[in-house]
C-alpha cells in the first residue's frame, strides 16, 4: 500500500501533517505451469520458462478503515472506500467480472493483501459489501479470501500472499502496522503465516508469500537490517521464510521488501529509505534454493530521504518526481534494481516493484505524469517484475489511483475503458519486449551470517541434532560448499559454481586428526578428511569452534594451497561474491576449488577468528 508512513507518523508527533493521497495496480496470461522458482535475476515456471510478474494489487482485506469512527460508515474509510473487509469491489461487480478485468489489463498475477485480523476474524461480511456477489453472502472474510482466490487462480492467474497489516485498517502511519510485531508477538505472525501457506498448499498457481508490507519506524524505534534484536527484519524474513519452506510450503516464493523507512523527517534529523540497499552486505539464504525475491515500492511523491508528506513533517528533501529522468534510475538502482542486475553476487535474485502508481487526476505537463512515464521507461529498460497499486476502484470516490474504476451499477472505467493518459504507459509496460522462453539453471553464490544466532540453511543439518551446542552454527544450503571466510565478523560465502555437490554424511571436526602437512604452520588447523568437503562452521563469541565436513567428493589428489586473509584481502580477482563481511578481511578459494581447512591461533592478543582457509581443486 503506498505508504505515508513518515507523514501519519509525525501527525502522531505533530498535530496538522497532512499527506498525499496514493493508490494503483498492473498485468496477465494462463499458459503457465507452477510452482515458480528463481534462477539468477529470473523467476521461472515449473517448466524452467520465464514468468514474469506482471502484477496487480487488490487492496481490502488487509483493510480500508482510518481508525476512528463507525466503521460502517464509508467516510470513516480510505477515500471513502469502504471493502467491508474483503477485496474491494465485490458490492459493485461480480467475482468473475473483476477477474476477467484483471486479464484484459494483462495481468498474470495479483498480490493479494490481507492482515493478520482477517485470518482469525469469524463475523460474517455484510451482505452489502457482497451485493454484487450474493453467493458470498455468510461468509467470514477469510472465506472470501479463498473464493477470490479460487477465482483468480482458475482463470490462470497467480496469487501472491501478502500480509500487509496487522490489524485490518488503512495502512499506514502509527497505527500498530509498523512492523510485523507492533501489535502483535512474533509467535503470532509466524503462526499465522503457517496457517496461510498450509491453506492454499495443493493450489499450484498461489505462488508467492510477501512477507510484510512497508516495515517502518514507529514513534520511537526504527527498524533494522541485521542488528539481532524485537526490530531486525532481516532476521525477522529469514527466519520465518525458512519455517514456511521447511514447515508449512516448499513451492512459494518468500518475498522480503526492503525496509521503507527510518527516521524522523524534520531537516536537521536523519531520516531515509533504506530500500534494499542493506541487501548489498547481508542477504538472505534460505534452506531452499531459488526461492528468494526482494521487492520495493516506488511512488511519486516520496523520495529517497522525502517521507511524502506536505505541510508539518515535509522536508527540503526531494521526491522522487523533483529527479531527473537520469537521476530517478540511478536512484532506483542504487536502491532496488542492483540486486537484479549483478549476477553471481550473493544478494542476486529477482527484484518486483510491488507497488507503484499515480493519480490519474494528475494535470497536464505535471511532474507525477513525467514521473510516471519515466518510472514505466525505468521498468521497460530493466525488465523488471512490476505490482501496480491498486487495480480496483470505487468510479465515485475522487481516488483516481485505480486502474479499473466500478460505479455503484457495476459499470467499469479506467485505464482500458476511456481517457486516460495512463493508457498509453500502460501500454508500453504490459507488451514491452521482455525475455521470454527457457532459462538454464545458474550457479550462484550465498552467505552465511551467524552474527546473532544459528544461520543453518541446510534442510540436512536443520533435521540432525545439535552439532556443537552451545556454539552459533552455520551452514550452506545443501548441494552447495563453503568457499569463503572473513577474519573477523564471523561469515562466510557458500557457491555451487562449477558443479553442485550432493552428499552422503557429515562429520564435526574439532582437531587435528585429518591434517595431511602443516599447510598453515605454528596455526591450529581443522581439516576435513580426504572425500570430504567444508560446508559449514561453528564460533563462540569471535572464535572458531568446529569445522562441519561433508562427504562429497573422491579423495583429493591436489595438495591445496594456503590463502592467509589475516592482514588483508586475499579473493579472487574481481571479489566474486560481493561483500558478504563488509569491513572486515576476507579470504576466499576460486569457483573450481572448495575449502578443505580452516586455521587459526590461540596466541596472545588472538581471538582464534580464521587466519587461513586450505583451497583444494575440486577432483
Amino acid at each position: 500500500m503506498r505508504l505515508f508512513l513518515v507523514p501519519l507518523l509525525l501527525a502522531a508527533l505533530l498535530p496538522g501533517t497532512t499527506a498525499t493521497p496514493a493508490t494503483a495496480a498492473p498485468t496477465a496470461e494462463p499458459q503457465w505451469s507452477g510452482p515458480l522458482s528463481t534462477r539468477g535475476r529470473w523467476i521461472v515456471d515449473a517448466d524452467g520458462q520465464r514468468f514474469k510478474l506482471k502484477s496487480g494489487n487488490w487492496h481490502g482485506a488487509s483493510g480500508t478503515w482510518n481508525g476512528s469512527g463507525d466503521t460502517a460508515d464509508n467516510a470513516n474509510h480510505h477515500a471513502g472506500e469502504n471493502s467491508g473487509r474483503i477485496p474491494l469491489g465485490l458490492d459493485r461487480a461480480p467475482l468473475a467480472t473483476i477477474v476477467a478485468g484483471f486479464r484484459d489489463l494483462g495481468l498474470n498475477s495479483v498480490r493479494l493483501p490481507f492482515s493478520n485480523e482477517m485470518v482469525r476474524d469469524s463475523v460474517p461480511v455484510a451482505d452489502s459489501a457482497v451485493a454484487a456477489n450474493p453467493q458470498l453472502r455468510g461468509s467470514t472474510p477469510l472465506q472470501v479470501y479463498d473464493r477470490v482466490v479460487t477465482e483468480l487462480t482458475g482463470a490462470g492467474i497467480g496469487v501472491i500472499l501478502n500480509n500487509h497489516t496487522n490489524t485490518t485498517r488503512w495502512c499506514c502511519a502509527v497505527d500498530g502496522n509498523e512492523r510485523w510485531n507492533t501489535s502483535q508477538s512474533v509467535q503470532q505472525w509466524e503462526d499465522d503465516w503457517l496457517f496461510m501457506a498450509r491453506r492454499y498448499r495443493d493450489n499450484p498457481r498461489v505462488i508467492g508469500a510477501d512477507l510484510y508490507n512497508e516495515v517502518r519506524r514507529t514513534i520511537l524505534d526504527d527498524p533494522n537490517w541485521g542488528w539481532g534484536n524485537a526490530h531486525d527484519w532481516f532476521a525477522a524474513s529469514q527466519r520465518t521464510g525458512d519455517r514456511i519452506l521447511a514447515e508449512a510450503n516448499p513451492n512459494l516464493l518468500i518475498i522480503v521488501e526492503g525496509i521503507n523507512w527510518t527516521g524522523i523527517p524534520v531537516d536537521g534529523f536523519a531520516h531515509e529509505r533504506p530500500t534494499l540497499r542493506p541487501a548489498r552486505t547481508l542477504s538472505h539464504t534460505l534452506i531452499r534454493s531459488g526461492k528468494l525475491v526482494y521487492s520495493a515500492h516506488f511512488y511519486d511523491y516520496t523520495g529517497p530521504n522525502h517521507s511524502g508528506a506536505t505541510g508539518t513533517g515535509e522536508t527540503t528533501d526531494p521526491r522522487y518526481r523533483d529527479l531527473s529522468p537520469a537521476d530517478l534510475a540511478a536512484v532506483v538502482h542504487r536502491d532496488a534494481l542492483f540486486v537484479a542486475a549483478e549476477p553471481g553476487s550473493h544478494f542476486t535474485a529477482p527484484v518486483w516493484i510491488s507497488e507503484f502508481g499515480v493519480d490519474a487526476n494528475a494535470a497536464d505537463g505535471s511532474r507525477q505524469r513525467a514521473w510516471f512515464e519515466n518510472f514505466v521507461n525505468i521498468l521497460i529498460s530493466a525488465d523488471a517484475d512490476f505490482a501496480y497499486w491498486p487495480t480496483v476502484g470505487w468510479a465515485e470516490s475522487g481516488n483516481e489511483w485505480g486502474l479499473l474504476f466500478f460505479d455503484a451499477a457495476g459499470r467499469r472505467s479506467g485505464v482500458l475503458d476511456g481517457p486516460d493518459w495512463r493508457s498509453g504507459a500502460w501500454q508500453r509496460l504490459v507488451t514491452a519486449t521482455s525475455r521470454q522462453g527457457y532459462v538454464a539453471p545458474v550457479p550462484s553464490r550465498s552467505m552465511l551470517s551467524p552474527d546473532n544466532g544459528d544461520f543453518i540453511a541446510s534442510a540436512t543439518m536443520r533435521a540432525q541434532p545439535d552439532w556443537d551446542s552451545g556454539a552459533r552454527k552455520a551452514a550452506c544450503p545443501d548441494g552447495r560448499r563453503l568457499i569463503g571466510l572473513s577474519h573477523t565478523g564471523n561469515r562466510g560465502l557458500c557457491t555451487d559454481f562449477t558443479r553442485a555437490l550432493g552428499w552422503s554424511s557429515y562429520q564435526v571436526v574439532k582437531d587435528e586428526r585429518y591434517v595431511s602437512r602443516d599447510w598453515a604452520s605454528g596455526y591450529t588447523k581443522f581439516q576435513c578428511p580426504a572425500t570430504s568437503v567444508l560446508v559449514g562452521y561453528s564460533v563462540r563469541g569471535a572464535a572458531v569452534s568446529s569445522a562441519l565436513c561433508a562427504t562429497a567428493i573422491t579423495a583429493a589428489t591436489d595438495a591445496g594451497r594456503t590463502v592467509w586473509f589475516d592482514r588483508g584481502d586475499n579473493r579472487p580477482s574481481g571479489a566474486p561474491g560481493g561483500e558478504f563481511a563488509s569491513g572486515h578481511y576476507k579470504g576466499q578459494c576460486g569457483d573450481d576449488e572448495y575449502m578443505a581447512g580452516i586455521a587459526w591461533t590461540g596466541r596472545i592478543f588472538s581471538s582464534r577468528t580464521p587466519d587461513a582457509i586450505l583451497c583444494r581443486r575440486l577432483p
